[in-house]
């Protein structure tokens, strides 16, 4: 009973200078912030061509891999039919089969007749090794086709511009029957996660890691407190302003929130920085162990 009453002691005593420490070192510090898309992306065709038709508008949630636009594409069209008709055609292959066989059978008679003339005995076996060439290259000929007929699948594919990310349509700048050359076609964005921006003073620094978790407070109070990560800290302070950046991750499954806000940014740190924080800690422990020795004495 003893023993236990010591160990419910030395746990509350050791909570107590947690909580203690905790109180001591930590600090609530607030800035402001951004709330942004985590990727905008000025989505572009691969070649210049006419726009035959658009199947999104602005504020269209996309899919990755979604077709957005199509390109005039009855060339390519054409040219992947003309592929597909050449990748068939196996009539020289057999045609060069036949010649193989017939000169073999060829070379055989010859063999079995001594009256024939060597030079026509080496003609007969020539021409085997001839028709072993034809058949070689009309095969040759047939793997080049199928190559070819990938290339014209993967030209026409090109016609059909796909959403690199999942999210939502910010722009459209293009409609059917528009040429287009370098120009993009489509603004996307990603909105789940949200990316947060904010600058913060130098004196911070080494007090705000990768990884840490903040409050986000957005402009509008229907959107409530959200928590975020930092995923970002510059490691180069601006020497005119005396700040660095700080980039954090907002979840939005739901992609109820939307980016263009400006927010509060709420960061629990330490007081004295991570130095300090190993200091108190390993000062912590020389305590605890100090109460744990006067408890079991």
């Amino acid at each position: 009973m003893l023993i236990l009453r010591k160990k419910t002691i030395l746990n509350l005593i050791l909570t107590a200078m947690l909580l203690f420490a905790t109180a001591v070192c930590a600090e609530t510090v607030e800035y402001d912030g951004l709330i942004e898309p985590y990727v905008v992306v000025d989505i572009g065709a691969p070649a210049e061509g006419v726009v035959a038709g658009v199947t999104v508008d602005r504020s269209s949630s996309v899919k990755e891999g979604q077709i957005l636009v199509e390109m005039e594409s009855s060339v390519e069209r054409a040219a992947l039919e003309k592929a597909k008709a050449m990748a068939t055609f196996d009539g020289e292959i057999g045609l060069q089969k036949t010649q193989l066989a017939f000169a073999k059978r060829a070379n055989g008679r010859f063999k079995r007749l001594e009256a024939v003339a060597n030079h026509d005995k080496d003609q007969a076996a020539t021409e085997i090794l001839r028709v072993g060439h034809r058949l070689k290259k009309a095969r040759e000929n047939m793997t080049l086709a199928k190559f070819e007929l990938k290339k014209a699948q993967a030209i026409l594919n090109r016609c059909s511009i796909k959403s690199p990310i999942s999210g939502v349509v910010v722009e459209r700048y293009v409609s059917p029957g528009e040429y287009v050359n370098n120009q993009p076609l489509l603004r996307v964005a990603q909105i789940d996660p949200l990316r947060v921006e904010v600058i913060v003073p130098a004196q911070v620094f080494g007090r705000i890691f990768p990884g840490m978790t903040a409050t986000i407070v957005p402009e509008l109070p229907q959107y409530g407190e959200q928590t975020a990560t930092v995923t970002i800290v510059d490691k180069v302070i601006d020497a005119a302003s005396s700040t660095f950046g700080v980039r954090l991750e907002l979840p939005n499954a739901e992609q109820q929130m939307p980016s263009g806000l400006r927010c509060l940014v709420r960061f629990n740190i330490d007081r004295y920085g991570n130095q300090m924080k190993k200091v108190t800690a390993r000062n912590d422990k020389d305590q605890i162990q100090s109460y744990k020795d006067q408890i079991q004495h």
